[in-house]
């Protein structure tokens, strides 16, 4: 990696704190304004481009993702958890991420190299 890469990529903790507190936003935007509110579908999708950038910068080496059988049943549909190698703060994971939100924002590529199967 060169230099000007190396300075732009963001903190396993920096990226994982921010993604937490979008998160907290986004479910009290939901409270407050229902789904499909434009606050709501911005959070969201917030949250969802800075997980793609913790996995894009840091995977597989400080975070991966892995089917989350208890929140898939729980939501209704396949869901990944994006689970750090080491503990930011409390944290030994990222949020969640609906499997068909990273089949449409990840190549097959990144989400085989993504997994804890090719790790």
């Amino acid at each position: 990696m060169d230099k000007i890469e190396q300075l732009c990529k963001t903190s396993v903790e920096q990226l994982v704190r921010e993604i937490v507190a979008v998160n907290h936003a986004w479910k009290a935007a939901r409270e407050l304004f229902g789904d499909d509110s434009p606050l709501s579908t911005s959070t969201r999708d917030l949250k969802t481009c800075l997980q793609v950038r913790l996995l894009r910068e840091h995977a597989p080496s400080k975070v991966y993702l892995v089917n989350d059988p208890v929140e898939s049943n729980q939501v209704g549909e396949e869901i990944y958890s994006l689970q750090l190698r080491e503990k930011v703060g409390d944290r030994l994971y990222a949020e969640h991420l609906p499997v068909r939100v990273a089949r449409e924002f990840l190549t097959e590529k990144e989400l085989r190299k993504f997994t804890k199967q090719s790790i």
